[in-house]
């Protein structure tokens, strides 16, 4: 590299140079200007995943106060458990159908719009309640809730990827990781404090606010963000994305991700009232898996130097397997709670981990895409999995369901598991994106 600032960087001349020396020492300097340039640039991207961060702080707030605020609104209008589970389901059928669709939207135009069309699905549905205080008007919630998650999901994760070089992208995803426990630590906590001070009317339009906060910044600096490829139609088929760089393998690890975590949050509380443990001691229980998650993603860029993003995820796996291993044997808060800080620090890493694989395997132009295809496939698997193992919980009980799913977290150990080629073909991929 060149001599940076011209003559600022050399020792010191006679005074006696003459007015042409010191002329072709400031020429010298002159093709520093391409270092300069570079270094704005650089500023510029590194402003613009801040930019990035902030929607996901922003929207990812709204979403999560949100679900829990129609949930409680609709408890509080008299709706019964079954009524209050359709409401959640309905919230998830959109981003099932449409979060694939999404990804190759925002390949081909970008994701700008998309995520303000998200934020005012979230606005519309929040105004809907608040002007319309009714179950009706919560479905209605529900079902745009579902649309702003659709288009928020793959279209940000991707956004990450985007603006993110091979040597920081994992930092940039561990902070991505990081604002989304934020905001599942400070939804419901913001949600909770709103209803019982202010009432679900003024929450409702809280929200409303906040989105629109977001549709403002979106539309004044949301041309920052990266455009997309205005191809008319992506090449290629789905099993050609995923047969590419080994991708099939990285949504089925990223589908034993969400079970693991999605079960151990629906069947500790139900493990934990089956011995009586109070509603406080479960809540400190899962509040413990979280922070361990937390304190983690602070750590996986330094871990991933250091191990490689594939065996890191394969220790997650065998990590996270010995935690529902470990569950039905202990009744101790205490030891629940070690249990619980343990399997954090293992399932903790598996969705950050999981969407770097998914962008440095997806093909050129089609990360989007990738992303969006991963959350469908997540969904369609947290659905069938909880009709499954709720199934063998009734039917057993709770201790097949822990150990089943150590059994499934093990053998995603193996599906995990480095290859020789994977590093390169991951590192050939990154290299082609940042060309």
């Amino acid at each position: 590299m060149g001599p940076v600032g011209g003559p600022f960087n050399r020792r010191s001349r006679p005074a006696a140079d003459s007015v042409s020396r010191q002329c072709n020492r400031y020429l010298t300097g002159m093709p520093d200007l391409h270092i300069l340039r570079h270094q704005i640039c650089c500023d510029g991207s590194l402003m613009s995943i801040y930019f990035t961060l902030l929607q996901a702080f922003l929207l990812g707030t709204g979403m999560k106060t949100g679900r829990v605020v129609f949930t409680l609104y609709a408890l509080k209008m008299g709706a019964q458990p079954f009524t209050v589970g359709l409401l959640m389901a309905m919230s998830e059928v959109l981003p099932t159908l449409l979060a694939w669709h999404a990804g190759r939207l925002a390949d081909r135009f970008g994701c700008r719009w998309l995520l303000m069309v998200s934020a005012g699905a979230g606005a519309l549905g929040m105004l809907i309640s608040y002007l319309i205080p009714s179950l009706a008007a919560l479905f209605a919630t529900a079902v745009l809730y579902g649309l702003m998650s659709a288009f928020y999901g793959a279209p940000v994760q991707n956004l990450v990827g985007l603006q993110s070089g091979p040597q920081d992208r994992a930092r940039n995803f561990s902070n991505f990781s990081l604002v989304t426990s934020c905001t599942g630590l400070l939804g419901p906590l913001l949600a909770g404090f709103t209803l019982d001070h202010a009432g679900p009317e003024v929450a409702c339009l809280g929200l409303v606010l906040l989105f629109l906060a977001a549709i403002v910044v979106l539309v004044v600096w949301g041309g920052k963000l990266p455009s997309g490829t205005r191809t008319t139609k992506p090449t290629g088929s789905v099993r050609v994305l995923l047969s590419e760089s080994g991708l099939w393998r990285v949504m089925a690890t990223s589908s034993l991700v969400i079970t693991g975590v999605d079960l151990f949050q629906v069947f500790m509380p139900i493990y934990g009232h089956s011995i009586g443990l109070s509603a406080s001691a479960i809540g400190i229980i899962l509040a413990i898996y979280a922070s361990a998650a937390f304190v983690v993603r602070f750590f996986m860029p330094t871990l991933i130097r250091r191990l490689t993003i594939e065996r890191l995820l394969a220790y997650s796996f065998l990590i996270g397997a010995a935690g529902f291993l470990l569950v039905p044997f202990f009744k101790s808060i205490v030891v629940l709670s070690l249990v619980s800080f343990f399997f954090g620090l293992g399932m903790g890493l598996g969705q950050p981990l999981t969407i770097m694989m998914t962008f440095s395997n997806s093909s050129q132009g089609r990360s989007g895409e990738a992303m969006g295809l991963r959350v469908t496939v997540n969904n369609i698997t947290r659905m069938a999995s909880q009709v499954l193992f709720g199934s063998i919980g009734s039917a057993f009980g709770v201790f097949p369901v822990f150990w089943v799913n150590a059994l499934l977290l093990a053998s995603g150990w193996a599906v995990s598991h480095p290859r020789a080629a994977a590093p390169a073909a991951v590192a050939d991929k990154d290299e082609q994106k940042d060309s």
